[in-house]
């Protein structure tokens, strides 16, 4: 008899963030907060408007050799806005006509209003990507401590608590 071994395709954090719901979203809304946050080192640079519904896009200027996984070098991906709840819920996919199909990975946060500030989940969402990029075993991309982390230099940024003494 087969042994059954769950595939896990999502991952999921959460951590509770001394800032209102509207702070936290604002920096998810602008491209720039995006980079600033990124704890993989592969998002150097954006491009764009801030963000205020789905179907809004930006562009991200990407450095894979960060991760040092794969030899793809400089790219640009474009964010594009999935899904979309003022003060509660972004999601995204990056796609890039270099990515063709589209792979189909989806990333997010969830906030909620908590006693101290908000409840913040961020996840990584892969169990829609397509067939050519599951086969090619490359998948998840970042794994959940890279979640994790970001949530920590979200919290920073927003809270007002990095301090730099030279």
């Amino acid at each position: 008899m087969a042994e059954h071994v769950e595939q896990v395709e999502r991952f999921e954090v959460s951590r509770e963030i001394a800032a209102t719901p509207a702070r936290i979203f604002g920096l998810l809304c602008d491209p720039d907060g995006h980079v600033a946050i990124d704890s993989s080192g592969m998002l150097q640079a954006a491009d764009g408007e801030a963000v205020r519904a789905a179907g809004d896009s930006f562009v991200v200027h990407m450095d894979r050799e960060a991760l040092g996984d794969l030899p793809m070098g400089r790219y640009d991906v474009t964010v594009e806005i999935t899904r979309f709840e003022q003060d509660t819920l972004i999601e995204w996919t990056p796609t890039s006509p270099d990515f063709r199909p589209s792979v189909n990975h989806h990333f997010g946060y969830r906030l909620r209003p908590v006693a101290n500030g908000t409840e913040v989940t961020s996840y990584y969402d892969w169990s829609r990507i397509h067939e050519r990029y599951r086969a090619a075993g490359v998948f998840p991309i970042l794994q959940k401590s890279a979640l994790r982390a970001t949530l920590g230099i979200l919290a920073r940024t927003v809270e007002g608590t990095a301090k730099v003494n030279v």
